[in-house]
């Protein structure tokens, strides 16, 4: 368990939680795959639009082989490129 991760990817989470301006979706997308593989959390997808869900389940497929740990990893570094980059 590496806990520095654990802390950095929880830091990311709030960051995400407590911004307020809307996310682009592609972004959003990404982040709800690897959050959901972080945090070993594979309840389906809930929106109440089919397409939604059919998007969601996709991005869940598409990092399928990574650990949970690689999962965060990935998660802290969008947050902070996107908050690096954004105007």
């Amino acid at each position: 368990m590496n806990e520095e991760l654990d802390i950095e990817f929880k830091a990311a989470v709030d960051r995400v939680n407590d911004h307020t301006e809307p996310f682009p979706a592609d972004f959003l997308l990404r982040l709800y795959a690897y959050y959901k593989k972080a945090t070993n959390n594979y309840d389906r997808p809930s929106s109440r639009k089919p397409i939604i869900n059919a998007f969601k389940t996709n991005a869940l497929f598409q990092i399928q082989n990574i650990s949970e740990d690689e999962a965060k990893q990935e998660y802290i570094n969008l947050v902070n490129n996107y908050f690096l980059y954004r105007k």
